[in-house]
């Protein structure tokens, strides 16, 4: 009701006095996401938030609504979280979802962005890749970007299984005896069948396998990160080669040599902290917002 009022209010006060100001956004909260859509809208900006992060979660860590809209960008914060895997219905059924809420929404199609951070960023990956290679949808991505994000899931089954030998704390063995016990079951052992992996994963390394970005060969991809080597060895007790940084620098390099020709590896340095002043490189803050929006509008 109050937000009911102001817009009254603002509407009176632009006829009354012939002032063209900018008016606020439309705001949406549903189940599937909180959707900022400006009065003109020149693109759309996605948001997966990390495993556990919702809508309201992202938008605490990346606040990038205002500037957003005041460059005519609409933004989504979804609520689809949880997830370290696509199955093939999970694809079929975010990407009705996705379609649904732009149509809905009487938003463009021609200037679509999916991002989204660890775990959220494997999964703006996975589904622009589907998204792009089926003609059923009519929303193909232009851009994808991907926030220090777990895209070889064999290397991150052997790093977990590494973590929990070593034991460097318990709060660090407990994540990795939960990777470990979830891709057992869904997925199994790599070493000892590697396709589970191939066909879940972004990029798997040792048998060069990107099967699914091959429909990204002409959509913008960025991929940061933020490699502190100090921090992570400190904190978490990993060398550069268990880090998220390192395989999205490889995958990168491996792309641009498939002529993937819009792939961009982007590594910060003292960028990376939450939102309550905690310093981690794994956040979201290590996402230039200005820098993005300039990305996404080709400024």
């Amino acid at each position: 009701m109050r937000r009911i009022l102001k817009s009254l209010m603002l509407t009176c006060f632009i006829i009354c006095t012939g002032i063209v100001i900018a008016q606020e956004p439309e705001t949406f909260n549903t189940e599937n996401y909180i959707l900022y859509k400006p009065s003109k809208t020149d693109a759309i900006l996605i948001l997966f938030g990390g495993f556990g992060e919702d809508g309201v979660g992202i938008e605490n860590e990346f606040p990038i609504t205002d500037l957003a809209i005041s460059k005519n960008v609409a933004v989504f914060y979804l609520n689809y979280n949880r997830k370290i895997i696509l199955q093939d219905e999970e694809k079929t059924q975010l990407a009705a979802m996705l379609q649904t809420l732009i149509s809905s929404n009487d938003l463009p199609k021609d200037a679509i962005y999916i991002g989204g951070l660890s775990s959220g960023g494997a999964m703006a990956l996975l589904i622009s890749n589907y998204l792009t290679e089926n003609v059923a949808y009519d929303i193909k991505p232009v851009g994808v970007f991907a926030v220090d994000s777990p895209i070889d899931l064999a290397a991150m089954y052997r790093i977990a299984k590494q973590n929990v030998e070593r034991n460097f704390s318990p709060a660090d063995a407990g994540e990795s005896t939960f990777i470990l016990q979830f891709f057992n079951t869904q997925l199994g052992d790599p070493d000892v069948e590697i396709t589970p992996y191939e066909k879940h994963s972004s990029f798997v390394y040792e048998t060069e396998n990107f099967q699914n970005l091959k429909a990204l060969k002409n959509t913008k991809i960025r991929l940061y990160t933020e490699p502190d080597k100090t921090w992570w060895k400190q904190n978490m007790g990993v060398e550069y080669e268990q880090m998220n940084a390192f395989h999205l620098e490889r995958m990168s390099q491996f792309l641009m040599s498939q002529d993937y020709k819009h792939v961009e590896f982007i590594s910060t340095k003292d960028k990376g902290y939450r939102a309550d002043g905690t310093r981690h490189p794994h956040s979201w803050s290590i996402v230039d917002q200005e820098d993005l929006l300039k990305w996404i509008l080709n400024l």
